[in-house]
């Protein structure tokens, strides 16, 4: 190390020229400068500019305000994928408040557990989440815990049941607003943005803190691994609560798209709005994909123009990667978790897999990856040395994460987030193997791994042999007890409609030949031994919620 002075340390500061905390929200203003009267947001008949939008979420944020409401404050949104969810992950930021994101399928004791763990000064519901809504807020009262005051959502899309929690309406809270509010832009990028809780399967689930630095650069770090161009028009088939919309929100700011609402996935829907605007654009998880793929022909007349896909999660099957290639859907195979805010590794195509056997390009593709561009590393190591494991594509280990898209930690939780950054890594619990090209694929949660005869075998390598079959729908493939080995294969199938038995002894049939496909693709001790077929749990992003397969099935991994 030089002993001599620094000159690049000397006279060289900081100041409020040259040095400017990173947040999402200047993202807005960007696009709400440059490209004003662009349409930002559409929802049924509502057109809103990207003017509109930045006014419309200063109102927001001054109303907030005026609760009271700033630095080290908690708001708590539970809504569809509306204009109101987009107005949010601005209008809150802007008050130096925390936006707390609740997924809309939970359960009242589990809305009411969030709610009181995070603190929530306020809350702005969506009228058809009301009886949830309503009954955590009651619970809350009854223990003698701090209500939130309510905001209510009445979305003019919406026309099925539900009541309004409050004595605010939503459109009326926003329209008191101030549009030359000015914003309270973090002091330290460091700075809380966002609280997104993870789906707790054995006990209550974890509050997942993200910062501005962290939001700000995975919304450009989509921009880059998807190659995104200037004014995509982008349909909301995945959830904004769900890791705030994978930092979607402000990804479209910077790239100044279009922002298209949609309250629920439907097929019919998500090609009709697909066809209406020329979505170009959409993510989801492959149950998203699998039912476009599975809906019927006539629904994709009139769309052939290069829709782009981003599908995330675990290795999607050989038959979806297939599926959306024969509609002519390109697909970003993407791969993250909530610590880091959703995707922060992807499938890097090369434009020499495009010559290569179609069975061979989906091996490729169905790949999780490498890192983003703006994460440091992502990697796969022995869980117990922390080494990286061979690029040889066989030696498993656990995928752990390091860089600037990581989460700050675990809300009130030190030693949960002492655990997750073990090592100096964030521990994904994920375990995986590295390509010799580096490129990471998963094998399965560790609890997923079934262990039979002393063999292991990844449930999702079994999953995706079942999905080859013109069948099956969805599967989910668990640990079952075994006298003789331990654990055994079995498999919960979901079958395309086209496909249900009739009867008894069909079911059965169908059952052994889903057994013999396995046969044809697996060595027989990865085949399942039982098969039953069921309409699979999901979670709202569509996620196979494993933990209630293990439990009917009595795996000793259940809980």
């Amino acid at each position: 190390m030089p002993t001599h002075p620094n000159p690049y340390r000397q006279g060289l500061d900081r100041n409020a020229a040259n040095h400017v905390p990173l947040t999402p929200l200047s993202l807005l203003d960007w696009a709400a400068d440059v490209y004003p009267d662009r349409c930002a947001v559409i929802h049924g008949p509502l057109r809103r500019s990207w003017a509109g939008l930045r006014d419309r979420a200063r109102r927001l944020a001054s109303a907030l305000a005026a609760l009271d409401i700033g630095e080290g404050d908690t708001v708590a949104v539970m809504l569809p994928n509306t204009p109101p969810m987009v107005e949010a992950h601005f209008g809150v930021p802007m008050t130096g408040a925390v936006l707390h994101c609740i997924n809309t399928r939970l359960d009242a004791a589990t809305v009411a557990f969030v709610l009181e763990h995070s603190d929530s000064r306020v809350l702005i519901v969506d009228r058809e989440f009301s009886p949830a809504a309503g009954a955590a807020l009651a619970a809350l009262r009854e223990r003698g815990r701090r209500v939130p005051i309510v905001v209510d959502v009445d979305d003019p899309e919406y026309a099925g049941a539900g009541t309004r929690l409050g004595g605010t309406e939503y459109e009326a809270f926003v329209a008191g607003g101030d549009p030359a509010f000015a914003p309270r832009l973090p002091e330290d990028e460091w700075d809380a943005i966002g609280l997104n809780y993870t789906s707790g399967t054995t006990g209550n689930p974890k509050g997942v803190v993200v910062h501005h630095r962290g939001a700000y650069l995975n919304a450009v770090g989509n921009v880059l691994a998807w190659h995104l161009p200037r004014h995509p028009v982008y349909l909301w088939t995945l959830p904004m609560f769900h890791c705030n919309g994978w930092c979607f929100p402000w990804t479209m700011a910077a790239v100044a798209g279009t922002n298209v609402c949609l309250r629920r996935v439907d097929a019919a829907l998500i090609f009709g709005l697909i066809r209406e605007h020329r979505v170009t654009h959409y993510c989801g998880a492959p149950i998203v994909h699998s039912t476009l793929i599975a809906a019927p022909d006539a629904l994709r007349e009139g769309i052939d123009w290069g829709v782009k896909a981003m599908v995330a999660g675990a290795s999607p099957p050989a038959a979806m990667i297939e599926g959306m290639a024969r509609m002519g859907f390109d697909v970003t195979h993407v791969y993250g978790l909530t610590e880091v805010y959703g995707p922060a590794a992807a499938c890097a195509k090369h434009e020499d897999w495009a010559a290569r056997p179609l069975a061979e390009q989906v091996d490729l593709n169905g790949r999780q990856g490498v890192r983003y561009q703006l994460q440091q590393a992502c990697t796969v190591v022995d869980p117990r040395t922390l080494r990286e494991v061979p690029r040889d594509g066989e030696t498993m280990g656990e995928v752990v994460f390091r860089g600037n898209i990581v989460m700050k930690g675990y809300l009130k939780n030190e030693t949960a987030t002492r655990e997750a950054f073990d090592g100096g890594w964030f521990r994904t619990g994920d375990l995986g193997v590295l390509h010799p090209d580096g490129y990471v694929k998963l094998k399965d949660r560790a609890k997923d791994i079934i262990i039979s005869g002393g063999e292991n075998i990844s449930s999702i390598e079994v999953e995706d042999a079942l999905y080859r079959h013109p069948a099956v729908m969805a599967v989910g493939v668990v640990a079952r007890p075994d006298p003789k080995w331990g654990e055994t294969p079995l498999a919960f199938v979901e079958l395309r409609p086209s496909h249900a038995p009739a009867d008894a002894a069909a079911e059965k049939a169908l059952a052994d030949a889903l057994v013999a496909h396995c046969r044809q693709h697996l060595a027989h001790f990865k085949c399942p031994r039982e098969i039953r077929f069921v309409e699979l749990p999901k979670t709202s992003t569509g996620k196979i919620q494993k933990h209630l397969l293990r439990k009917a099935a009595q795996s000793a991994s259940a809980i």
